[in-house]
């Protein structure tokens, strides 16, 4: 997954949540993240730039660390 701002993601699929890992050490949850939009994230070339364009911004959030 090679990322220069992304070191990990997971998606919760019940509670459709997807938490991002920075290289930062900061974790974020993304909420309401539909299960398509997940899938588009694990195909995409550039993780940062799919998350900068489709999920920030768009979807409501929470700091987690």
């Amino acid at each position: 997954m090679p990322s220069k701002v992304i070191s990990g993601f997971k998606y919760d699929a019940a509670k459709q949540v997807l938490r991002v890992y920075f290289v930062s050490g900061m974790v974020y949850d993304y909420k309401r993240v539909p299960p398509h939009v997940y899938e588009a994230m694990i195909n995409s070339f550039s993780k940062g730039t799919y998350l900068n364009r489709y999920i920030k911004g768009h979807f409501e959030f929470e700091k987690v660390q």
